[in-house]
């Protein structure tokens, strides 16, 4: 527990070392190639896994986020940070020394269980491990400073995917591509970097409130953040509601990042190549990180509920027009509507906590959140899912590849439209809300 003098903003490098490491999960797409070439070398040999195999260590990583942080969460909440961080720290870097058994012997099952399963369960301590202790050193900016740690797993893999590449080249032999040799440096790294964050965190006493802050604070204390418990809160609409809206928002924008090279490459025949597409997707990339904090910090000032309300009507709106961008040839066009949409991609990962903590306090917010976190692994099987095979039925059906993402893109605009429906139903019973946390309090 930290002393009354405290700097708070020593709290927040902390949390960015723990994102900023597990953020490597959307750079493992680097390793794709390499691994399905690890017996043939520089051609794929037939017992070589497929890379759709591969695929699957990433899905199980993304599946087993949202599963642990649901189940640790209120463990979380008991032991506190230090020891979740620590945690994490330990399992995400098993997952890569256990990954790295697994290709060194060529057994898929030990790097599925290793990165997929152990690395998974790291990935869901880390991710919530911050997000509780954060919004309770920033009560009078929640928004921003759960923006400031989560805005390091957009960035991650702006680290990661270049890091990784160099370490495999600097591994590489004729005998090995230096994968396996990469994942234990890598778990050495992230170990490292996630036991720091462990190391200096510090929470703060009970009551504890800025002195800067104290005014507004009290200011904003209405009855509708009175602390609910986390199986309490599981029983409301609300959490359902906000639910919905993180799955279509996750659904929509998860499915895009997993095929944008392919998609920008295939809308623009001839035009956009290979280092173009990587391009786009280092752009998107950082739209995802930026929108993290931007709309977070937004979310302070105009209300979470006006910031998800814009995500999901200009959502709609600019999912709708992509395909007709695509076929009147306007690259410009194409690049900017989604670069605005993975701006809400990020910005609905980092406003949901401090939409949460209004909604439930923050008691056991960091429990909450892990639990709606469910909703990510949903979305991270849908999302791509929705995308290649809706893709490869349409080529299938004999439509070209550069018109085959139109139907997509209209399905996502259909799915933000459920969750802008959510969002507009969860006025109502927010007031409700706040209504019971006002019988509470008297």
């Amino acid at each position: 527990m930290a002393p009354l003098d405290y700097d708070r903003w020593r709290v927040p490098p902390s949390a960015l070392a723990i994102h900023l490491s597990i953020g490597q999960a959307y750079a493992f797409s680097v390793f794709n190639l390499p691994l399905s070439k690890l017996l043939g070398g520089a051609v794929a040999s037939p017992d070589d896994w497929s890379v759709s195999q591969i695929g699957w260590v990433f899905s199980m990583a993304i599946v087993v986020l949202g599963l642990s942080a649901a189940l640790f969460g209120r463990w979380l909440e008991r032991v506190g940070p230090r020891r979740a961080m620590a945690t994490a720290a330990a399992c995400f870097a098993g997952g890569f020394f256990v990954g790295a058994a697994g290709i060194a012997t060529h057994q898929f099952w030990l790097l599925l269980f290793g990165y997929g399963v152990l690395g998974g369960i790291g990935l869901g301590i880390g991710y919530i491990s911050p997000v509780s202790t954060l919004l309770k050193w920033f009560p009078d900016r929640p928004g921003m400073a759960t923006g400031l740690a989560i805005m390091g797993f957009g960035g991650g893999a702006m680290i990661a995917s270049p890091l990784s590449v160099a370490l495999m080249a600097h591994f590489r032999s004729a005998t090995s591509p230096g994968v396996a040799e990469t994942f234990l440096t890598l778990g050495a790294i992230y170990f490292v970097m996630m036991l720091f964050g462990a190391f200096t965190v510090r929470v703060p006493a009970p009551g504890w409130v800025p002195v800067h802050a104290r005014g507004v604070v009290r200011a904003t204390r209405t009855p509708d953040v009175v602390s609910v418990s986390a199986r309490d809160a599981v029983r409301t609409a609300p959490f359902w509601l906000l639910w919905i809206m993180l799955c279509t928002n996750v659904t929509a924008g998860i499915g895009v990042l997993g095929q944008a090279s392919a998609m920008i490459q295939e809308t623009f025949p001839g035009r956009i190549g290979v280092e173009a597409a990587a391009g786009f997707v280092g752009i998107l990339s950082l739209a995802n990180l930026c929108g993290r904090f931007l709309w977070s910090s937004l979310s302070d000032h105009i209300g979470r509920r006006a910031t998800y309300l814009t995500f999901f009507s200009l959502g709609t709106v600019l999912y709708a027009t992509v395909p007709s961008s695509g076929r009147s040839g306007s690259i410009v066009l194409f690049v900017l509507a989604f670069v605005v949409v993975l701006t809400m991609y990020g910005g609905a990962f980092a406003t949901i906590p401090a939409y949460l903590r209004d909604l439930f306090g923050t008691q056991e917010v960091g429990a909450i959140h892990g639990r709606l976190l469910t909703a990510w692994s949903t979305a991270g099987i849908a999302g791509p899912a929705l995308v290649n095979y809706v893709r490869e039925y349409r080529v299938m059906s004999g439509v070209p590849k550069s018109d085959a993402y139109g139907v997509t893109m209209y399905v996502m605009a259909g799915l933000l439209l459920i969750g802008l429906g959510a969002a507009w139903r969860l006025r109502g019973l927010q007031r409700s809300l706040a209504t019971v946390g006002a019988e509470r309090l008297a």
